[in-house]
């Protein structure tokens, strides 16, 4: 395990070197590129979204273990304040004393990371407009040098002095008017702020921005739907795909792909890996083919914002299942070969391990309970689709024949981030057990008005739980273990070298499991569902764990028959700070 850890923290290194960027000598300099590269390896601080470039949500620090965490208690909870509740999705970042969150409706909170003191707050002044279609939601924040930098519902990016909180640079990513708006957290790449936008349900063009740290001015933009032009540096940069290729006719000028969750950076490679949304409409039957490069992972030249490689995950999608969710790269030795590895627990059912270099299709496992609309993957990497799996198609102004499908449209796994241990060598996946009846309608693209063509109610498919927390091994499929949680798992995992793996539920509590067995060891109530992702580090000697409270995101505006699992529970937004108390 120490010389997995080794070659990990020598590949960034020498991926610093190469890129002839120093690190930061004093604090007030802020974190430097280098910094945010050693994320992953450095413990008394949280500088990227999940912790590290990888985003494995791993952290080696163990004061806090298996048989300490009986004495976790909290610091202070920290209230965001005001009447703007709602989903409360964002990851910490800490550094140099204070935290730093995002909040609901595009806010940004700076908060002594000792006493939980506000230091300042800003709150983006939103048009009335605005169209997020799963909440109000943000994910967190990124931080560079002075900078503390994130995305608003009417899509822009804004950058902030991290020490003040005023703004620096202000620049629009897309037209909020045609439905375009942003929820991820951005990442800093090569001194570039890479973000994804939202706003697949609306027909927009998903796309990745690099865009230069200091100034905000466009860098490249790479389009995720083929036939669209790229731009490098204020020119062409060729078209994505071929035009008309997996299309037909104009259907790929408003084909979605919304790149809404942000993604991942293998410095070995230098390859951005971003999932993208779903196609639209959602109606499958007005766009035959495989309708590239919707539901997919992309790799994306983090120098040329060209393409490289893609997978799809769900060719022809007609259930949104967007392909979103996060690659996370790692090493592992499978048949006897050392392999550059990347998994994604798909919102389709299905757990994927690829090859990070070229995505080579290496295997698929399934990690819920039921898959109607395919029957597994076959070889070739493609999903054995299931006979009358798929929705029908409309009848002039009726709607086409209902279906039940499972999962439902929210996903076996949805936007909440999943863990990965380099000790236990296991992935630990947020996931959600439940079905839906779909159905198709006829519609027609109007700008900024929803775009679907689809209608559903989702439901509920075991007795015992809606929500599954699941340990599962990338080199053989095997689920280790599982949790069960009677309202559906919305926020993202921790896992620690204390032997933990940390999440929250909708019921309020952060809870503590053990990393090899699945035994609940710890829960706290924090008054609220908890949906943020939570972060550790270490200062003075102590460990801290940190983590958002606030229901909210899609499952209570989508929720269906299973809404009832969670109809007492109350909003909030507060950020809670532990630690272990000293006897």
């Amino acid at each position: 395990m120490k010389g997995r850890f080794k070659t990990f923290a020598a590949a960034l290194v020498a991926t610093c070197a190469i890129t002839a960027i120093p690190a930061n000598a004093d604090n007030h300099a802020g974190p430097s590129m280098a910094d945010l590269m050693n994320d992953a390896n450095s413990h008394g601080d949280v500088l990227t979204y999940g912790m590290g470039p990888w985003q494995q949500r791993y952290s080696a620090l163990n004061k806090i273990n298996t048989q300490t965490v009986k004495r976790l208690v909290p610091v202070y909870s920290a209230s965001l304040g005001g009447e703007k509740q709602r989903g409360q999705e964002s990851q910490p970042i800490v550094y140099d004393g204070t935290i730093y969150v995002t909040g609901s409706y595009s806010r940004l909170f700076a908060f002594d990371a000792k006493t939980g003191e506000k230091k300042w707050e800003y709150n983006a002044r939103l048009p009335d407009g605005i169209m997020p279609c799963c909440d109000v939601v943000n994910r967190g924040a990124a931080i560079h040098g002075d900078k503390i930098i994130f995305s608003t519902l009417d899509a822009h990016l804004v950058a902030l002095n991290r020490e003040t909180g005023k703004v620096i640079w202000n620049k629009e990513i897309g037209d909020y008017k045609a439905g375009y708006s942003a929820t991820a957290a951005p990442i800093i790449v090569k001194d570039m702020v890479v973000v994804g936008n939202s706003g697949g349900e609306f027909g927009v063009v998903g796309a990745v921005q690099a865009r230069n740290v200091d100034t905000g001015e466009l860098v490249w933009n790479r389009p995720v739907i083929e036939g669209h032009m790229g731009t490098l540096n204020g020119k062409d940069n060729g078209i994505t795909g071929k035009t008309n290729a997996t299309w037909e006719g104009d259907l790929w000028k408003t084909g979605g792909g919304a790149t809404w969750l942000g993604g991942t950076y293998d410095p070995g490679t230098n390859l951005l890996y971003f999932g993208t949304g779903n196609p639209a409409p959602w109606n499958s039957h007005l766009r035959p083919g495989d309708n590239l490069y919707t539901s997919s992972t992309v790799a994306i030249d983090a120098d040329t914002g060209k393409i490289k490689w893609h997978y799809q995950t769900t060719p022809h999608d007609g259930w949104d299942f967007d392909g979103v969710n996060e690659f996370i790269p790692f090493d592992a030795t499978m048949n006897g070969k050392k392999m550059q590895l990347g998994a994604k627990a798909d919102r389709n059912g299905y757990f994927y391990v690829l090859d990070r270099t070229d995505g080579k299709f290496i295997g698929a496992h399934k990690f819920v309970m039921q898959t109607t609309w395919a029957d597994g993957i076959g070889k070739d990497g493609r999903p054995n689709f299931t006979k009358d799996g798929r929705p029908g198609a409309p009848n002039g102004a009726e709607k086409g024949k209902v279906v039940f499908s499972s999962p439902s449209f929210l996903g076996g796994k949805n936007w909440m981030p999943m863990a990965y241990s380099r000790d236990t060598e296991l992935f630990y996946i947020p996931s959600n057990d439940w079905g839906m009846d779909i159905w198709n309608e006829p519609i027609a693209y109007k700008k900024g008005a929803a775009y679907l063509g689809a209608g559903f109610t989702i439901k509920p498919i075991a007795d015992d739980h809606i929500g599954a927390l699941r340990a599962m091994d990338p080199k053989t499929g095997k689920i280790v273990w599982e949790y069960k949680n009677p309202a559906p798992l919305w926020g993202g995992v921790l896992t620690t070298g204390g032997n933990l793996v940390f999440t929250g539920t909708p019921e309020g509590y952060l809870k503590a499991f053990d990393a090899k067995t699945g035994q609940e060891v710890w829960k706290f109530q924090t008054g609220s569902g908890v949906v943020g992702s939570p972060v550790t580090w270490e200062d003075g000697g102590e460990q801290y764990v940190a983590v958002m409270s606030g229901w909210g995101g899609a499952v209570p505006l989508w929720g269906g028959e299973v809404a009832k699992t969670f109809k007492d529970i109350s909003q909030g937004g507060s950020l809670w700070v532990f630690k272990l108390y000293n006897e």
